[in-house]
């Protein structure tokens, strides 16, 4: 992970469960959005366009 990767604000989602459920984290970023799996920090993140993380999070919200 670069130096800039660890220094972004990472969050869970509020819909994530507190059981230890699997989940992914995100970052907002000035021109990306930065996702990495919640449950192992070391694997590789990987970032999407703003636009590209909209159209995903509408997509997704319809269900």
């Amino acid at each position: 992970m670069s130096s800039g990767m660890s220094e972004l604000a990472w969050f869970k989602s509020s819909y994530s469960g507190t059981q230890g459920d699997d989940c992914v984290e995100i970052a907002i970023a000035e021109h990306a959005v930065h996702v990495r799996d919640s449950k192992d920090v070391t694997h590789p993140a990987f970032e999407v366009g703003r636009e590209g993380w909209g159209q995903f999070v509408r997509f997704a919200s319809e269900g």
